[in-house]
């Protein structure tokens, strides 16, 4: 976890090695430093190379120590690059694979820069709400150019070392390197060794035909663009104080700039969240080492939209598929579905036509069991009914070689049940996809009592191969997000009995930040749907308190954009939701038989209910176990629920209120005469947080 150093010649070599993308973590700078004093020192050396071990020239700072005080001891990013800029003799950034982040910075440092093809470069820092913060802002506009710099600098997204390296008059890479990055950066380290005056990214300047009216036209574009994101404009104006100050002036607003951002809750939450990415691919007693079984084929039952889009994710993996349907027609209307789907992205040039057809070619149907006999993972994705499943699992125990993963894309059925349908409890396990399965990020991995440590390992992997975010949940009615979002969505309910219009309900929790508000939510997902939820409920847990307007609404047939009305009502082929006549007086006779007398709600009173709702039933989740920790939940509802991501998720966000200020409202919400008071009873894990003055997060 440092860096090595050797001389090859009359070159001193400095290998980074941090695995797995050398973060420049204390121990790194610290040998990279020395490495540089060290070359100083030996009158052999003529030139220095600085380069990455394995597969990364450095990934940036080392997320280990983000937020300790290993992250600014001595010496930190900008001592390491004034190390390596005052150096007396030419030092030569050899990038290859990965350059981002501090990894730029330092590479920008150098005097000299060479790098292999194909190597992504980029300063991502916008992503995690910030910007460069080592003179990433100052000097890629003048090593690359104004225009270029800040398109990078504001996106944050990687670029391949060859297209930045055509960019005109740039002086971001001397060389693309084609065959041994190490012996061409020495062999042009040999070059430069005797060149002076060392040349300096500083010294250089940001240029640009017309700065005053590109950055104001870049303002109205970033602006627009990022409206609840801060760190996009505040970049901007980094970038554009390297064309209207001297150099360390700008240094000095960069450090402003992160400073500033630095304390934002937009960017808090947007760390939280790439911190809780990570930790949620981590199972407490699945260690890393865990071996994981081979998936080489997978067998799909249903070839409906759920099943059509959990094929799509293993074709694109590159994993060969197939799906299973008890009719030749059902399979045909799969097939063409997703063959629809993929001509779409090769129109639109997000896919290649050879890439497609390799897709398809990875596709087989079928009409028998039998035929995923040698299937490694199976997953079943038909009706939402238990004796539907039985049968299928049954079918499966039957006919699935042994070892072969059983999974079942259940959003509220009990998975423990199913797996008692076979002889092999410990292979099944929950794989909830979120629809559309092919776009939505999010994948609840659901782990039953008996469901062996080894699939859960394969099954968190192959999550990730097919660029899922993997979150575990226990065995429970809906999971972590839909036992989540009924007490949601029952608030939703009372709003309305209370007076709020659906549009009231909607535009407010838009306004927040939620991608659709619930009514809309409803009509998209089919108000049928929650009604078969309902009828069921009533069942189970007669004492759970309802607003009945949604029964009336179904009773109307009012399904959603299906049925071309809903909660909205809609104009064939379009999908605006347009207020209805019908469902005002459906919901003014509805309150009047029910007796409640209607008032003005806030929007802060309606966003506080839906989200506290959220957080309150998270904190039962965790405290049961169901859930393994607060930010598995922000991760849910981040990646499958359209919870703002400036917010962080509901967690995140109650941590940010302050959970004494949650307890209080919900306390408030509880005297609420229409509402189920003993809901808002603060779950036992919130309220020993509030008594021990601690968050979520601790």
């Amino acid at each position: 976890m440092s860096a090595n150093y050797e001389v090859r010649g009359a070159i001193a070599v400095i290998t980074l090695d941090n695995p797995p993308v050398n973060g420049l973590g204390f121990a790194t700078r610290k040998a990279a430093a020395e490495g540089i004093e060290r070359a100083e020192a030996d009158p052999a050396v003529k030139a220095v190379v600085i380069t990455g071990a394995g597969k990364a020239f450095s990934g940036g700072a080392d997320i280990r120590e983000f937020g300790s005080p290993k992250a600014m001891a001595e010496p930190n990013l900008l001592s390491l690059i004034a190390v390596v800029e005052n150096c007396s003799k030419p030092v030569v950034a050899a990038v290859h694979t990965v350059c981002m982040g501090g990894g730029l910075e330092l590479a920008l440092g150098c005097h000299y820069r060479v790098a292999a093809p194909g190597a992504k470069i980029a300063l991502p820092e916008v992503k995690l709400g910030l910007l460069p913060g080592a003179g990433g802002t100052q000097r890629l506009p003048r090593a690359l150019g104004v225009e270029p710099a800040l398109n990078m600098i504001v996106s944050g997204e990687p670029v391949n070392s060859e297209m930045l390296a055509q960019v005109p008059g740039q002086q971001l890479f001397q060389k693309i390197v084609e065959g041994d990055l190490l012996e061409g950066a020495i062999a042009y380290a040999n070059e430069v060794a005797d060149k002076r005056p060392l040349p300096k990214v500083r010294e250089l300047k940001a240029r640009h035909a017309n700065p005053e009216a590109f950055f104001q036209f870049a303002r109205n574009m970033v602006g627009g663009m990022s409206r609840n994101f801060p760190a996009p404009l505040r970049c901007l104006e980094a970038v554009a104080a390297s064309v209207n100050m001297k150099f360390d002036e700008g240094m000095k607003a960069e450090r402003e700039g992160f400073a500033a951002l630095m304390m934002t809750p937009e960017s808090k939450a947007l760390r939280h969240a790439f911190f809780a990415e990570r930790a949620a691919s981590k199972i407490g007693d699945v260690p890393d080492s865990t071996p994981q079984r081979e998936i080489r084929r997978v067998g799909v039952i249903g070839a409906g939209t759920m099943g059509g889009g959990i094929s799509m994710n293993f074709l694109n993996a590159g994993i060969p598929v197939t799906i299973l349907e008890t009719k030749q027609e059902a399979l045909d209307r799969g097939v063409a579905t997703i063959k629809k789907n993929y001509e779409a992205q090769v129109k639109k040039g997000k896919l290649k036509e050879d890439k497609y057809q390799q897709r398809m070619a990875l596709l087989s149907t079928t009409l028998d069991y039998a035929a995923l006999g040698d299937a490694d993972l199976i997953i079943e994705a038909v009706f939402e009914e238990i004796g539907v499943k039985e049968a299928v699992f049954k079918q499966l125990d039957a006919v699935a070689k042994p070892g072969a993963i059983l999974a079942s894309n259940t959003s509220t059925l009990d998975v423990d049940k199913i797996a008692s349908f076979t002889k092999r409890p410990q292979d099944v396990v929950g794989m909830h996809f979120f629809s559309p399965a092919n776009v939505m990020k999010l994948l609840e991995v659901v782990r039953g009592k008996a469901t062996a440590k080894d699939v859960l390992a394969t099954v968190m992997a192959i999550g990730k191969k097919i660029k899922k975010t993997a979150v575990v949940s226990g065995v429970c009615d809906g999971f972590i997000g839909n036992r989540m979002i009924e007490q949601y969505s029952r608030q939703a309910g009372f709003l309305l009995d209370e007076g709020c219009s659906p549009q009231q309900v909607d535009k407010a929790v838009e306004k927040f930040g939620f991608a659709m508000g619930p009514f809309r939510m409803g009509d998209l997902a089919g108000n049928d749907i929650g009604w078969a939820i309902r009828k069921r409920r009533y069942v189970e847990k007669p004492g759970m308190k309802y607003s009945a307007s949604a029964d009336r609404l179904c009773e109307l047939g009012r399904y959603g954009q299906k049925t071309g009305a809903g909660w909205y009502d809609y104009v064939p082929g379009k999908r605006d939701a347009i207020p209805s006549p019908v469902v005002e007086e459906m919901l003014a006779k509805h309150r009047a038989a029910i007796g409640i007398q209607t008032r003005q709600i806030s929007d802060e009173e309606i966003v506080q209910r839906l989200v506290f709702a959220l957080v309150n039933e998270a904190a039962h989740l965790l405290e049961e176990g169901i859930a393994q920790r607060a930010s598995d939940v922000d991760m849910v509802y981040l990646t499958g629920y359209g919870f703002p991501l400036w917010r962080g998720g509901p967690m995140c966000y109650a941590d940010t209120v302050g959970l004494f200020n949650v307890v209080q409202a919900m306390k408030r919400f509880a005297k609420n005469p229409n509402d189920d008071g003993s809901f808002w009873q603060p779950a036992p894990l919130l309220a020993r947080l509030v008594a021990e003055g601690k968050s979520f997060n601790d």
